[in-house]
This record gives C-alpha cells, sequence and structure tokens, in this order.
C-alpha cells in the first residue's frame, strides 16, 4: 500500500478509537447545601454504577466528568450528617442541588454501620467484614489481630501480650494476606512467635476477606485476607488531632498514641507516634509444667513476657477530583522477652532470682523486632478509567537473643574468634520491593479492573543458630476482574489470574565441625545443613460468583480455585524451632499448594432483626504440613522430636452464624457463632484433622445504649463466649477441654468545656477463668491464657480549624 492509504487507516482508526473513549461523553455537577442553605465542604459522594467517588470543595461544589449515559446510584455522606442515596438518569450533562439533613450524634454511627458496610457487602461475592476504628477503640486487645478475634472465622495463634498473627477459618500464617496501605505486609509470617508488625491505633478501619482471594492478591491468600485501610484523608482546610491514652492491669501496660493531621485543598499531612509499655502479663495458676518438670511462677506472673513497642507515621499527598497520590512512612518497633521456662528444652536452667526481680524487665530469651515501610499510592480518573499504582519499599529485621547453649557438636564454649555476638541465637533480615498496578474501566453494566502485581524479597539470616537459609525471591501475577450488573438485584463475577514465581535458596555449612562417619573414620567436617537450591511455579486460578439483593433477602455464592508458593521453610528447613519444641526439615520437592473452595452467604434483614449464614466447602489436593515423626534429632537437636514438612489431601468445611436482634430502641442482642470440621483423607496422618484448628464456639451478647444527659453515643455491652471442647487433634497437639468467659464493654463520649472525651473500659475475662486456647502458641505446655484484664482508654480529639 503507498503512504497515503496508511495514513487514511491510521487516522480513520484513530478518530473511531476517539469516538468511542469519549461517546456520550456527560458531566454531573452540582452543590451540597445544609438545611439552612449553607455549602457543605469534603462531603463524599459517589456513583456505584461506574465505582467513582469526589468530595465537594469549600464551596459545596462536585463534579464527575467523562461518565457515559445510564442509570446511576448517588451517595452523599458526610459525618454528623444523614446519607443521601438517589437513583438518577444520564442522558445529557445534568446539574443537581443535594440537601443534606444533620443527624442526631447518637445515631451517626448506626446510619454508617448500616447502609455504606451494608452496600460493600452487597456487591461483594465473597464473604466480607468492616470494621471502622469505633469497633477497634471498643475491642482493643494486645494487638490489632487480637482485637479482631471477636469476628466469627477469626481466630489467633497467640504469644505472650503482644504478639499474635491472624487464623481465617483454621487457616494462618503464609495462608493468610494481611494487607497494609494497599501493599501485602512482609514480616516473618511463618513463624508462630512472630506477631504482625501493624500499629492498631493507626489503623483507619479493616476489611476481612473470608474466602480463596489469590485472584486478588496472589500465593498466600489461600485462605482470605485482611486489609488494613489508613484512616481518611483530613478535611479541607482543618488543622486538628487526638491524644490516645490507654492502660490495662493484667500485665500493667501504659501507653499513648498522639496524632495530629491538617489539610488546605490540595494538601495534607498526617502524623503519628505510638508508644506502649507492659510487664509480665499474669495467668490464673501458680504452676506449669513443661515437659513435666514443676515451674512455679511469681505472682502468678510470666517470667519475662515483658515488653515495649513504638510506631511513628507520617503520611502527605495531594488530592484533586480526578488526581491524588499519597505518601505513607511508618516505622513499628518492639522488643520482648519470651516466657523463659518454655524456651527449648532447660526449664531448670532459669535463673528466677534475676527474672522474677523486676516484672518489666527483658531479661534473654527475648526478641527485637522492626519493620521499616515507605509507600506511595496515586491514582488518576479519566473517562471511563480509574487508575491506581502502589509502589512500596518494606524492611523487616528482627533478632531473638538468648544464652549461647551447646547441642550435639557445638563447641561447650563459645569461640571468642566468632563475630557473631554471643547472645544472637538468630536474625532475620528482609527487604522487599513491590508495585500494583491496577486499572478500574466503566464499560456499560461491566466494571471491569486489569491488574499486575510484582515482588522482589532479599532474605538473609544471623545468629549462632540454624533453622532458615539465607533466600530470594521474586513473584509477577496480572489478573482480569469483572463484575456485570445484570439488573438491579443481581450482580455476576468473574476472575482469572496467573502468578509466576521463583526462589532462590543459598547453602548454608554449620560453622562449627561435626564429627562424620567416613569408611570407619571419624572426620571433621563443617555440615551442609541447606544447599543451593532454585525452584519456579506457576498457576493459573479463577473465581465466579454472584449476589442477589432483593428487598431484604441477601445471597452470594462463590466458587474458586486459589493456590500458595512454598516458602523457604517449607523447602530448606534444618534445625531447632525451640519455640515450637521440634526439630524441622523441609521438602526441597514439595509442589505448589492448591485450593479449591465454595462459599455460601444468605441473609435476611428485617427492621427488627437481621440473620446470616455462611457456610463453605474447602479441598486441597495436596496441603503442606509439618509432620511429626518418630525420629529424635540428638546431634544438632537436643534430642527435639523430628518434623518433616509433607503433602496430602485435605477437606475442609465449615459456617458462620450471625444473628441480631433489637428488643426495642436501646437494647439489642447479637449471636455469632462458628464450626469447623478439617480431615486429611492421605497421607502418614490420614484420618486427622489440621494443626490449630479452632473448636467450635458461641457468643451471645446483650448490648444497651442508654440515652443519658450530657453524655452521648453511650454504650454497655456483656459477651458470653462458650467454646467446646476440641477433641480432633493431630499430634503432637493435645485435647483441649471446652471453657467459658465473660467480656464487658462500656464506653460513652462527654464534653467538658467544650473539649470533647471519649471513654472506653473493657473487663476481659471478668471472672479470671482458667482455660486453655487451642490455638495458642503455649498451647502444648497446658498454659492457661491471661486472666482478668481490665483495659481503660480515653481518645481526646482536637481541631484547631475547622472549615468553614
Amino acid at each position: 500500500m503507498t503512504t497515503s492509504v496508511w495514513k487514511g487507516i491510521f487516522t480513520a482508526a484513530f478518530c473511531m478509537f476517539s469516538l468511542l473513549l469519549h461517546a456520550q461523553a456527560l458531566r454531573l455537577s452540582g452543590s451540597i447545601v445544609n438545611a439552612a442553605g449553607q455549602p457543605l465542604a469534603n462531603v463524599r459522594i459517589s456513583l456505584s454504577a461506574q465505582n467513582l467517588q469526589t468530595t465537594s470543595d469549600a464551596k459545596g461544589n462536585f463534579r464527575f466528568e467523562n461518565l457515559q449515559a445510564g442509570k446511576y446510584r448517588l451517595s452523599a455522606q458526610l459525618e454528623s450528617y444523614q446519607l443521601l442515596q438517589q437513583e438518577l438518569e444520564l442522558s445529557g450533562d445534568r446539574q443537581l442541588r443535594l440537601l443534606l439533613h444533620e443527624q442526631q450524634h447518637q445515631l451517626q454511627e448506626v446510619v454508617v454501620r448500616d447502609n455504606l458496610v451494608q452496600q460493600r457487602k452487597q456487591e461483594e461475592s465473597l464473604n466480607v467484614e468492616v470494621v471502622k476504628a469505633d469497633f477497634i477503640q471498643r475491642n482493643l486487645g494486645g494487638s490489632l489481630m487480637k482485637t479482631l478475634e471477636r469476628l466469627p472465622g477469626i481466630k489467633t495463634i497467640g504469644i505472650g501480650s503482644g504478639q499474635s498473627k491472624p487464623l481465617i477459618r483454621g487457616l494462618g500464617f503464609n495462608r493468610v494476606v494481611v494487607v497494609d496501605k494497599g501493599m501485602k505486609h512482609e514480616g516473618q509470617q511463618w513463624g508462630a512467635d512472630h506477631g504482625l508488625e501493624l500499629d492498631q491505633f493507626a489503623a483507619g478501619s479493616v476489611e476481612l476477606i473470608k474466602g480463596a482471594a489469590s485472584f486478588v492478591y496472589g500465593s498466600d491468600a489461600i485462605a482470605g485476607a485482611i486489609d488494613v485501610k489508613p484512616a481518611p484523608v483530613p478535611a479541607a482546610y482543618t488543622l486538628g488531632g487526638a491524644v490516645d491514652l490507654i492502660g490495662k492491669s493484667n500485665n500493667d501496660l501504659y501507653g499513648t498514641s498522639v496524632n495530629v493531621f491538617g489539610r488546605n485543598q490540595h494538601l495534607f499531612f498526617d502524623a503519628r507516634y505510638t508508644d506502649q509499655r507492659y510487664g509480665d502479663y499474669r495467668v490464673p495458676t501458680d504452676t506449669v509444667f513443661v515437659y513435666d518438670y514443676a515451674v512455679r511462677l511469681h505472682n502468678n506472673q510470666l517470667r519475662n513476657t515483658a515488653g515495649r513497642e513504638s510506631g511513628m507515621h507520617f503520611s502527605t499527598g495531594y488530592l484533586s477530583d480526578h488526581f491524588r497520590s499519597i505518601f505513607y512512612l511508618s516505622n513499628t518497633y518492639s522488643k520482648s522477652g519470651f516466657f523463659a521456662n518454655a524456651h527449648g528444652l532447660e526449664p531448670r536452667r532459669v535463673d528466677e532470682v534475676l527474672h522474677d526481680a523486676s516484672s518489666r524487665d527483658i531479661q534473654l530469651p527475648s526478641q527485637r523486632v522492626n519493620h521499616f515501610k515507605i509507600i506511595n499510592r496515586s491514582s488518576y480518573q479519566f473517562a471511563a478509567h480509574q487508575l491506581e499504582l502502589e509502589l512500596g519499599y518494606q524492611r523487616n529485621f528482627r533478632e531473638e537473643f538468648s544464652m549461647y547453649v551447646n547441642h550435639g557438636f557445638m563447641p561447650p564454649q563459645y569461640p571468642e574468634s566468632m563475630t557473631i555476638p554471643t547472645d544472637l541465637e538468630r536474625g532475620f533480615d528482609k527487604q522487599v520491593y513491590a508495585a500494583n498496578l491496577r486499572d478500574n474501566i466503566s464499560l456499560g453494566a461491566h466494571r471491569l479492573q486489569v491488574g499486575l502485581n510484582l515482588e522482589r524479597q532479599n532474605n538473609t539470616i544471623d545468629g549462632w543458630g540454624f533453622l532458615v537459609p539465607s533466600f530470594n525471591q521474586s513473584t509477577a501475577g496480572a489478573f482480569v476482574y469483572d463484575k456485570l450488573k445484570v439488573n438491579e438485584d443481581l450482580l455476576l463475577h468473574g476472575a482469572l489470574r496467573f502468578d509466576y514465581g521463583q526462589v532462590k535458596l543459598f547453602e548454608y555449612r554449620d560453622w562449627f565441625p561435626s564429627s562424620i562417619n567416613e569408611s570407619g573414620v571419624a572426620v571433621p567436617e563443617n555440615v551442609v545443613r541447606a544447599a543451593d537450591l532454585t525452584r519456579s511455579f506457576k498457576s493459573l486460578v479463577w473465581s465466579l460468583g454472584m449476589n442477589y439483593n432483593r428487598e431484604q433477602l441477601e445471597l452470594k455464592a462463590n466458587v474458586g480455585k486459589s493456590f500458595r508458593m512454598p516458602i523457604a521453610k517449607e523447602l530448606g528447613a534444618n534445625g531447632v524451632n525451640y519455640h515450637y519444641f521440634s526439630y524441622e526439615r523441609g521438602n526441597p520437592n514439595l509442589d505448589p499448594e492448591q485450593s479449591y473452595q465454595l462459599d455460601f452467604s444468605a441473609g435476611w434483614n428485617a427492621e427488627k432483626w437481621s440473620v446470616q449464614l455462611s457456610p463453605f466447602y474447602n479441598y486441597f489436593p495436596n496441603y503442606i504440613y509439618l509432620n511429626p515423626t518418630s525420629a529424635h534429632d540428638r546431634n544438632y537437636g537436643a534430642g527435639n522430636q523430628v518434623f518433616e514438612y509433607e503433602q496430602s489431601k485435605v477437606m475442609r468445611y465449615g459456617a458462620e452464624l450471625q444473628l441480631k436482634y433489637n428488643f426495642w430502641r436501646n437494647l439489642s442482642t447479637e449471636v455469632l457463632a462458628e464450626y469447623l470440621y478439617s480431615e486429611q483423607l492421605s497421607g502418614t496422618k490420614k484420618g486427622y484433622t489440621l494443626p490449630f484448628s479452632p473448636p467450635a464456639s458461641l457468643l451471645l451478647n446483650l448490648s444497651w445504649n442508654p440515652e443519658l444527659r450530657g453524655l452521648a453515643n453511650s454504650y454497655f455491652s456483656v459477651d458470653l463466649r462458650m467454646t467446646a471442647a476440641q477433641n480432633s487433634i493431630v499430634p503432637p497437639e493435645k485435647k483441649t477441654p471446652g471453657y467459658k468467659t465473660v467480656n464487658v464493654q462500656a464506653g460513652t463520649r462527654f464534653k467538658v468545656q467544650g473539649q470533647e472525651f471519649q471513654l472506653s473500659l473493657q473487663a476481659q475475662n471478668l471472672f479470671n477463668s482458667k482455660y486453655l486456647n487451642h490455638t495458642s502458641f503455649y498451647r502444648l505446655i497446658e498454659l492457661p491464657e491471661a486472666g482478668r484484664n481490665l483495659i481503660l482508654s480515653l481518645k481526646i480529639p482536637f481541631m484547631i480549624n475547622k472549615a468553614e
């Protein structure tokens, strides 16, 4: 063809593309006022049909551009005002004048919970729970994960009073993804004694996804995801903050969190500093038994479980109608002790006089963790597209300290020539570089999301002890997710994702020689505990779902496949895990873990009551688990039982039930129940359940919200949790008897000389019940859970400058 012909074809194609891109490019604008006709700034306006959002400016004006013709649901919300929702149809440019009515402060949170959260649940085919800052304030636990444990289907593996990691429907560790400010939180998830380095005071809200979520988050979301959202950006032309004070009786914790924020029209900043310090925590017993050795407890305290935590957070960014870019900078630090008598096999070697001299000092063994993050989140909206980009860097630096104890061929005395400090048992240094790119596209009744995730990890180790070798890991994933609105009642979902990952383990040799028998001759050799290994994995996963919402009825279903790459510990471990009383060996031949899951949910919402039942079924053709063997390693493991990683077929099913009933305007009750059954269908543990399988439980709540003069948002609430016995175990687990506990929450808001205060009080384990938690880190040594704990928190918000 001639040049002119090619030029004509190109011009025609460009014109057609432009026409398609800008076809029916309509504008919706307007203003928002209150009943007095005054403009309202910082009102959040959303269009559900295209998932678009904006906020009104200082004059109450807002604008959406490049919209397509069709039907929309418009929502407008502002604190202290009633939620406004209306249906509208666009066939041309349109201008609106919206009127928001003030809401009594007492009812504000009810509106948010019953409308916006409910709308979010109605549009997702997966089982989703959303909790806001007031829930966290009301149920403050020892950590963010412990705070979320009140929700059905959520449990924790706890160690002490400050460390815990989540279980979703009985699955945890690297099967649960934790997302912080849009980025996957990468710590040392594989360890039961490794908590999550998250500051619950800095969390704006938390979204919990129960069920296979690999199509969005990639590997490790095989059980679900916990998405920790940042605090909302400040309102325009404001300057303020808050001071949080907290105290706990059980471990004599005291702490504070100070927040300061400010914003003009486009620029803002938000800063927070948190500091908490606590002593040894108390249990309702004076004696525990570690391998049949009686350990006396001084003042019912677990010696050496004291600690301190701090967190620094800063965010700043630029905001406009179509573009926003926000930087998040954070650094969390913690130092805490391990229960001295339970570290390894030496309960008799503990200097009890030294440890019991103070309940607040931190002696050996202990750990020190620092987690640094810098994240940028940017989004740009044009035509029917909303582009989102997240870039992040993390460094998780963890050290475990202990007195040097020789095992096997280790020298009796620590050599002076060693450059590793004599008390540094293990060190883990993880650096992570990650990027997420998404395009949210509105095409008629379709809402498409196309995304790409990239991550690179560099992991190095240190210390005189060995468990996991140094390794590097790279992953890449691409996905497409379509949400089709068939009509006002029915939504269909479909997703497809491809992932590729590579793990490279590096050789590790003992720093000391072992006596190796070669042809009857003892030869000293520095044994290779981990060899060089490179493994690559790939997987294609999918998900199909639906939502049906008709008046009071809500139905949702989702079926999907998810996967998980074997982690470095599962591939290359070869050492003593002192915290779990085992010698662990990896398996370099493991395949990627696959999972098929079916989720269903049925709900009914009436004027005075609501109910939701959420059953699920889950099948693993090759579940990875740590299998206890009959062998004991005495050369390097001090006689610990040998555990090896294997794979087997696993079947799981269960359900959660949520029932709410309002007796009167201010008196309500809630029932939360959960049940889980799991069974290994093949392998050496065929017929057994899975480790850390939580027993069935039932929570009964009674809440009273009195209207008291001079007070607002007052509440008094009682929780009775009844937990069944767990008799389905897998060795070396022990059967756990059932138990009952009572927790009480109370709180209110009041003003003193115009300054607002928010007061919250909790009594956890009110009757100081002695019970064992099957998912506790210390369950193996028959250690009961913490005794009575009174928690008092005071939040003092302040506003220096308000938007006019």
